[in-house]
């Protein structure tokens, strides 16, 4: 139902049903019978809610079917030729940032394109990964994270950012169910490598401004903070459930070893060439 989609939603920005009212310049009362299944609001008035509360556009077609009115976004595929440009922007984007690593995921955390350094840096810290990642197969970041080998094991201080990542996670589960399972996945994983009771006492988010995030490689520690971009107000449910990840090298120590890691692996892939 709708009712349960608004009622979630609000309850995930942590806002009263008075303050949610007075944003939308309609009665606590109203709020309330709507949250309850007892009225249904207009179609302006739903896709407005939807919006002030930042519901996911995916999301927002659902909860207007369900109320029975027409979808508002479109739903055309990144490699739609209507987005052709905007796909061409995206890569350029990611390899500008090579050789340090970018990747850009959708709204299920799928990898959708990824630049020559974040290839480089998921083969060295998971070198099982090597013939997936080269022959172009595609992978879900969560997956990587929450498999017995994956990335989460070669976090060194995963008590402070698996916590924290945790709670954005159950965050996007709130407005995004279909992630769920593998957001339930990691959490058994962190679980199992720092322990339930550490897991608990940490939530819900750690208190550093910027989080760093530390890898053992087979180089060394290595050290990375992130920044994401997003597309400004999309109108279309795939543009709109897209994020570009840049890492960033936390020290000159890990971007010494990047550099060492980017030009060994050019190197190799240039003898494998020649021979």
């Amino acid at each position: 139902m709708f009712a349960n989609i608004l009622k979630q939603a609000r309850n995930t920005k942590r806002w009263s049903q008075l303050e949610l009212a007075l944003r939308l310049s309609v009665s606590q009362r109203h709020i309330s019978f709507v949250e309850s299944g007892r009225a249904k609001p207009s179609r302006e008035l739903l896709l407005a809610w939807l919006q002030e509360l930042q519901v996911p556009l995916m999301v927002q077609n659902c909860a207007l079917l369900q109320a029975g009115f027409a979808p508002e976004w479109s739903q055309a595929s990144l490699d739609s030729p209507d987005l052709a440009l905007v796909n061409a922007a995206l890569i350029q984007l990611i390899q500008a940032h090579d050789p340090m690593p970018a990747f850009c995921i959708d709204a299920a955390w799928n990898i959708v394109h990824i630049n020559r350094g974040a290839l480089n840096l998921v083969s060295c810290l998971l070198p099982w990964t090597k013939s997936s990642l080269t022959s172009g197969q595609a992978f879900n970041l969560l997956d990587l994270l929450a498999h017995p080998e994956g990335l989460a094991k070669q976090i060194l201080n995963l008590e402070e950012v698996g916590p924290a990542f945790l709670f954005q996670l159950r965050q996007e589960a709130n407005l995004n169910p279909a992630i769920s399972e593998k957001v339930q996945a990691l959490e058994a994983m962190i679980i199992v490598l720092i322990g339930a009771k550490a897991l608990e006492q940490a939530m819900p988010i750690s208190a550093a401004p910027v989080l760093t995030t530390y890898y053992a490689s087979p180089l060394g520690e290595l050290a990375f903070f992130s920044m994401l971009s997003t597309f400004g107000s999309p109108q279309n449910i795939s543009l709109a459930s897209l994020r570009v990840e840049h890492l960033f090298a936390a020290n000159q120590a890990t971007q010494a070893l990047m550099k060492q890691l980017n030009e060994e692996i050019e190197l190799q892939n240039f003898l494998n060439l020649t021979v």
